[in-house]
């Protein structure tokens, strides 16, 4: 018979029986003690709740917080607007005055040492009731306090730091090999879904309601329920279980360590580059492509925009759907690609993530080529290219832990999650804006050169999406050799830790200065 942790017996379960735990692995039944007795009603409750937190539901839940996190990212975006103010201008509004990302960037590293330290799912649920209640509150701030909306994004980018950190390692430890693929799929689901959910509900929310500020509270409502769901059914594996690594790590090895550890692992390295590339595109593409299809509709004189109007959202709409299918056919597609390949080469993660960029690259080049004479012809080329694009988001995670030893993950997503934001959508808007505003200069009263001037600006995308095809090939020369490195893992030194944690707090209070220049830049 098995037995809960409570110590009563459960019904059905007799000695020979096998005992799956939370790896999926198998181990012997256990045998009946004498200490055993039937349980009493609150024992039942107990138990219940016990057999409700399965690795499959923890993932659900995960996934649901997910979604969560990234619709009230995307719900801001979607509210859009035309104005007389400069491209530029626009750019920066729309990624919230920099204020949203830089946070979080600067948040992230901060939230991956505690997630390999400390309980994790705590610091989940803290991070999600936090960024759930200033959004909230931020949905009754009046327009002229537009510097205290700034500073509530930029709270908001905290807490959503510290999930978007911490939650996939967790899945990473309560499966292994394909189930871990399988399961990062849908976890990864939520950013198309949840982004295209932002898109629909900021672009709609004044319609439905009369008033926009509607739109900032759905998703906290939400927020607190998915930090409850987390706080009683997701459980907290011990890091390495999955990987039957639990027994030989038995230390824990300092930031500064942790951090020179995940510099030399090539596959990481490379891998975290065109992650970048990646986010670099689709930055640019959430806050330009839907601008860039109106401005194509007034050359083909099918839409007229006048600028004292506010512009038709439909395109909004139609941009936020196709992401969200998109998005959904390119992690299922990616996940059974890449189970398909594993059984040719053992290579076959990284390879699958550059093919899908080269060829996602070829279409939507396309874009700009055709969205000139059809539309229609534009939305296919958009479909295609960012189901490609869109491959890459599971796979990547899962390629992280294949090469990075478990208590270095929460460190290892962070800092790839701030990579990914430097390098990619914390500029990317702006520059392209930058770009077409320097194109547009000459004809500035020509429709036809705002429309080609932004196409050009964004042509820059493919080639960025090219060069990180070539980064997944670099990472897939190097794949098996820091695979195996991280499967031989044995005990670590303590050669850095003295030196580390005053390094750890100097980056702490760099972050919160340079956090709080942006709030102050932002007022002025």
């Amino acid at each position: 018979m098995c037995v809960e942790s409570d110590g009563c017996e459960i019904e059905g379960c007799s000695s020979s029986d096998e005992v799956r735990t939370l790896s999926g692995s198998m181990s012997p039944g256990l045998k009946p003690s004498q200490d055993l007795h039937p349980c009493k009603p609150g024992h039942k409750l107990s138990a219940a709740l016990l057999r409700c937190r399965s690795p499959a539901a923890a993932a659900g839940i995960l996934t649901f917080g997910n979604v969560l996190n990234y619709m009230d990212r995307y719900t801001v975006v979607g509210k859009r607007r035309f104005s007389c103010l400069s491209v530029v201008v626009y750019g920066v509004f729309c990624v919230g005055c920099g204020v949203f990302i830089c946070s979080f960037m600067v948040a992230a590293p901060i939230f991956g040492y505690l997630g390999d330290r400390f309980n994790r799912k705590v610091i989940l649920s803290c991070g999600i009731f936090f960024w759930s209640i200033v959004t909230l509150s931020s949905s009754f701030i009046s327009r002229e306090y537009y510097w205290l909306f700034v500073l509530s994004r930029g709270l908001v980018g905290i807490g959503e730091s510290s999930y978007s950190s911490i939650s996939p390692t967790i899945i990473g430890d309560l499966f292994t090999n394909n189930s871990r693929t399988m399961m990062l799929s849908v976890f990864y689901l939520a950013i198309p879904l949840g982004s295209g959910l932002g898109y629909i509900l900021g672009s709609s929310a004044k319609v439905a309601a009369g008033d926009w500020h509607w739109a900032l509270r759905v998703s906290p409502v939400l927020g607190l329920t998915a930090g409850s769901l987390i706080l009683l059914f997701v459980p907290e594996p011990k890091r390495g279980s999955a990987d039957q690594m639990g027994g030989r790590i038995k230390t824990r090895t300092s930031w500064f360590c942790d951090m020179k550890a995940l510099a030399k692992n090539r596959s990481y390295m490379f891998s975290s580059l065109a992650s970048a590339a990646v986010s670099f595109a689709t930055g640019a593409f959430g806050i330009w492509i839907p601008s860039y299809l109106t401005r194509a509709q007034e050359v083909q004189k099918i839409e007229v925009c006048p600028k004292s109007e506010i512009c038709s959202s439909t395109d909004s709409l139609i941009f936020g759907a196709i992401t969200c299918v998109t998005g959904l056919l390119g992690v299922l597609i990616g996940a059974a690609t890449t189970r398909l390949c594993r059984q040719k080469t053992k290579r076959a993660d990284p390879l699958v993530c550059a093919v899908s960029m080269l060829g996602s690259a070829i279409f939507i080049c396309l874009i700009f080529v055709v969205a000139k004479k059809s539309i229609i012809g534009a939305y296919v080329c958009i479909f295609i290219g960012e189901t490609l694009l869109f491959l890459n988001w599971a796979i990547t995670a899962d390629i992280l832990m294949f090469v990075v030893i478990p208590t270095r993950r929460a460190t290892a997503v962070a800092f790839q999650s701030f990579t990914s934001h430097l390098l990619g959508d914390a500029g990317s808007p702006y520059l392209i804006g930058l770009i077409s505003d320097g194109l547009q200069q000459s004809y500035a009263t020509s429709t036809l050169w705002k429309f080609l001037s932004l196409g050009y600006a964004l042509m820059l995308c493919p080639f960025i999406i090219v060069l990180g095809g070539m980064f997944f090939l670099a990472t897939a020369l190097f794949f098996l050799d820091d695979r195996e490195k991280a499967e031989k893992h044995g005990p670590f030194s303590h050669t850095c830790g003295i030196m580390s944690k005053k390094m750890f707090i100097q980056f702490v209070l760099n972050s919160f200065t340079l956090f709080f220049y942006f709030i102050n830049l932002s007022r002025k």
